[in-house]
């Protein structure tokens, strides 16, 4: 094991060359950015989002050299990324890696993509930053453990340190101001998950202030602002205050040769991973035996600790945001329409017949799902009908995981119904944006996406 993990994470941050990230890697981190770029407009017209918004639109510049996508209107670095960030985390579509349980895209992309706009970088130095910043993000993230996700929203403090890399990155940091950077953010960091328990808004918090928090960390280590050296691993640092299962061994873990962007998963359903696999599943039980919400006397989801703590504290959600953290919610879409897609829940959280399936759903923990997360998601239901059947659903990889991927067809499709959602872009906007990023790496300079 390294002795000096942050160091040599913080090395291989500022170091990696574009020539050195292999090319499905790279094609991959554009799917990503597009799966983003939807999902950042969804949040458009979001109370939360909005609320922010506002706040940067008084607290920031009136122009500015990077773009607001939800507006369309421009402003500094630092508060584009918040905006932006905000956005990318409502329709719950962004994308999660598995066993970091953690959602690079919402903290990576919206600062890199400011700042790139900003200091007039190319499509290549994006695509190297933004890899830098789901390589840190991801390994601080399996880090800390999944003692630190039952108390911490990962995607909030792991990716703090994410941002700072790929920000670090595109202004060119050296290994030990981007070490300094490492330091700042995770010192800022921060996000709990008892928000949940009463449908507020911190969500969306935990988004913006990791991307420009991370932000802030880089400009101030460029200006020679020191932090600590171990800041991840040290006696006083991340592990020890957030972590009882930390293991610094997995921050150096195949750095250059095991690329943790291409194990992060695609969002398939508008709500928060941890139904997945359970969703899937019952999705596999209605279709193979041709159930209709009737049909359905009791669902037992067979889940791991993790989804347990996260979706538990919500047994009656409020919102439609909250309801995305409700497995009974999810599965009575699933029941009564097949999908839980961004419509779904808006139009239906609160049906009578998605209340009343609800409200049969229970989850019960697991040994074999439990033991193969964070890894792998496994999905397991047990159905029982109202003509006395108990029917099995299993699946081992829900959809949007690395072997059960989305196509670049599918994936603009779903950027297109994101985008269009609260009329963030036209088809003809969406298409030509996701024609673009293909080409990502031709870019001579990042400009507006929109």
């Amino acid at each position: 094991m390294s002795e000096h993990p942050s160091r040599d994470l913080a090395a291989f941050a500022a170091g990696l060359r574009f020539e050195d990230i292999p090319a499905p890697v790279l094609r991959r981190t554009e799917d990503l950015f597009l799966d983003w770029y939807g999902s950042v407009l969804a949040g458009k017209g979001s109370r939360a989002v909005e609320s922010i918004a506002s706040l940067a639109r008084a607290m920031g510049p009136a122009d500015g050299a990077s773009e607001v996508l939800i507006s369309r209107t421009r402003s500094s670095p630092l508060f584009a990324a918040m905006v932006n960030a905000a956005a990318s985390h409502v329709a719950e579509q962004d994308d999660v890696h598995n066993g970091s349980v953690f959602h690079p895209a919402a903290v990576v992309f919206p600062p890199a993509l400011a700042v790139a706009q900003a200091i007039g970088a190319s499509g290549k130095d994006l695509l190297v930053a933004s890899v830098v910043g789901y390589e840190v993000g991801i390994r601080v993230g399996e880090f800390l453990g999944r003692s630190h996700y039952r108390i911490f929203h990962t995607t909030a403090t792991a990716g703090t340190v994410a941002a700072a890399a790929a920000v670090g990155r595109l202004l060119g940091l050296d290994a030990g101001q981007m070490l300094h950077a490492f330091g700042s953010a995770g010192t800022q960091a921060a996000g709990l998950w008892e928000f949940l328990r009463d449908a507020a808004d911190s969500k969306q918090l935990h988004t913006a202030k990791a991307a420009s928090d991370g932000l802030l960390a880089a400009y101030l280590a460029k200006d020679g602002f020191t932090g600590a050296q171990r800041i991840l691993e040290g006696k006083q640092g991340m592990g020890a205050g957030m972590s009882t299962d930390a293991n610094p061994a997995k921050l150096t873990d195949g750095l250059g040769t095991r690329w943790t962007l291409a194990e992060t998963s695609f969002k398939y359903h508008a709500s928060c991973r941890h139904t997945h696999p359970a969703a899937d599943a019952l999705q596999q039980v209605v279709r193979t035996h041709g159930l209709k919400l009737a049909d359905i006397a009791q669902v037992t989801t067979h889940v791991h600790q993790g989804a347990i703590d996260v979706l538990g504290p919500v047994t009656d959600p409020s919102t439609v945001h909250q309801s995305k953290f409700s497995m009974g919610t999810v599965l009575g879409l699933i029941g009564a329409f097949d999908r839980a897609g961004l419509a779904e829940f808006d139009a239906h959280f609160r049906s009578p017949e998605v209340v009343a399936l609800r409200d049969k759903v229970t989850m019960v923990l697991d040994a074999e799902v439990d033991g193969a997360y964070p890894q792998r998601w496994i999905g397991k239901v047990t159905v029982l009908t109202t003509d006395g059947r108990t029917l099995h659903g299993r699946v081992d990889e829900p959809k949007g995981d690395p072997g059960n991927t989305l196509s670049r067809a599918e994936i603009e499709t779903k950027a297109l119904q994101l985008s269009a959602y609260a009329n963030g872009a036209t088809p003809d906007e969406t298409r030509g944006v996701a024609e673009r990023v293909w080409r990502m790496a031709e870019w001579p300079r990042v400009t507006n996406l929109l």
